[in-house]
């Protein structure tokens, strides 16, 4: 490659980069991840960059190969009492959607399963499915994360549990919450029947939303393996 044909795409790469760091519309944005992705060139700078592999590219026989997609390492964490559970990364948001694959599952006194689950089940099941281990009984939940003031300040995702401890349901957000009610009911979403006088606690368990910081921690990552990449070609274009 020519000194410059790498300064021309070194000049595009950086262009599309730009538009993704500015927050353009959602077309820029994919044109650029697009731009990006079909690049051979780009590929291949990136993962020797990052030392992860040669990309899109010819194996040993000189056949073309794709490369293998990067697995997610599984994170799970365990709920504490008094702190929230930031290590798996899940949100109240998260944990909301997560529950709500469990509609229309049957009650069953002890179950932890699509087959029947119960209230607290129900709770440490979404947790786990989030990467964080609660406690299997609604008294030892009622400990963890760190307790919400009153309904007004509830977010979607906490969990509401009356006073008695003999049930717990996960606030879903506009004053409904998701349960898994009694013998002969199933999973479902009703509008919250508790007052504050009738709660023993509510608990957040992880963050209600994803932290700025960290958002702009993953940016940051994805800009510098981006420089990497560009100085990759731009050196391999002064040794053509």
């Amino acid at each position: 490659m020519s000194v410059d044909a790498v300064l021309s795409r070194i000049s595009e790469i950086r262009t599309q980069i730009d538009a993704l760091r500015s927050g353009t519309t959602a077309t820029a944005a994919t044109s650029a991840a697009s731009g990006v992705a079909t690049s051979t060139a780009f590929a291949d700078a990136l993962a020797t960059a990052t030392g992860s592999g040669t990309g899109t590219g010819t194996t040993g026989t000189g056949t073309t190969s794709a490369a293998t997609p990067a697995t997610a390492a599984a994170t799970s964490v365990d709920a504490g009492a008094g702190t929230l559970a930031t290590g798996s990364g899940a949100t109240g948001a998260d944990v909301v959607a997560d529950a709500k694959k469990y509609l229309g599952v049957p009650y069953v006194f002890g179950g932890t399963t699509t087959s029947g689950m119960d209230c607290s089940g129900l709770v440490q099941t979404v947790f786990k499915d989030l990467g964080v281990t609660m406690p299997r009984v609604v008294p030892d939940q009622a400990k963890m994360g760190v307790e919400v003031g009153s309904l007004k300040d509830a977010q979607p995702g906490d969990l509401i549990i009356p006073k008695g401890e003999g049930h717990v349901v996960i606030y879903v957000g506009d004053g409904k919450v998701l349960h898994a009610p009694r013998p002969g009911k199933d999973v479902r979403i009703v509008d919250n029947w508790y007052k504050d006088s009738d709660i023993a606690t509510i608990r957040r368990i992880v963050p209600a939303q994803a932290s700025a910081t960290t958002a702009t921690t993953a940016a940051s990552g994805a800009t510098d393996l981006q420089t990497a990449a560009l100085l990759s070609l731009m050196n391999a274009g002064s040794a053509a």
